[in-house]
């Protein structure tokens, strides 16, 4: 089992920044990526990014490319979600996710076994 455990959301004025923490824990060895997802109120789950946990190579959602920043330690087994110029419509519940799997498609969430409890970001005008 992977236990994940989020961190640093809250209230920001629009422009500002944020960063998010997803502290990983149980089999660490186990994960091969990391990823954040978001849902906003009466929306669906949306794919943020993810990292690969050994390798780091990341990969972004359109929406927020450019914007948004995934970083890992290895080292204190956290993951990182550096938000900056926050829009209002960023505004959302911020979920980190992991998987033991490798193949791709890990834009799906659907194919990741362990979820963290999820941080409110708030973006005010």
């Amino acid at each position: 089992q992977v236990q994940l455990a989020e961190s640093g959301g809250g209230l920001v004025q629009a422009g500002g920044s944020l960063r998010l923490s997803c502290a990983v824990s149980g089999r660490t060895w186990s994960v091969s990526v990391m990823a954040w997802f978001r849902q906003a109120p009466g929306k669906e789950r949306e794919f943020v990014g993810f990292i690969s946990w050994s390798g780091g190579s990341t990969y972004y959602a359109d929406s927020v490319k450019g914007q948004f920043t995934i970083s890992r330690d290895t080292a204190k087994n956290t993951v990182y979600l550096q938000m900056n110029s926050l829009k209002q419509e960023d505004t959302a519940v911020y979920y980190c996710a992991a998987t033991g799997r490798y193949g791709g498609g890990y834009y799906d969430p659907t194919r990741y076994e362990y979820w963290g409890q999820g941080t409110q970001v708030i973006v005010s005008s």
